[in-house]
């Protein structure tokens, strides 16, 4: 295995993610506010779930992400 090469591989996995996931929170709020749903200063629990099946591994983080400080 080549160390660097994993590095890269999953610094490049979580651009990935945490772009897609980004693009993904900002529609759905959006959308939310524009239906009447969320006020805008709201604080959102919001949890992201890692899994790897070939390692076994599923790793869970929790978090809030706040509309208006």
């Amino acid at each position: 295995m080549n160390e660097d090469t994993l590095n890269m591989q999953i610094r490049k996995f979580l651009k990935k993610v945490g772009i897609t996931s980004q693009r993904e929170i900002e529609k759905e709020v959006d959308a939310a506010l524009a239906a009447g749903k969320l006020k805008g200063d709201e604080k959102l629990p919001a949890a992201m779930t890692l899994e790897i099946p070939a390692l076994n591994l599923k790793f869970k983080i929790d978090g809030e992400i706040v509309l208006e400080k």
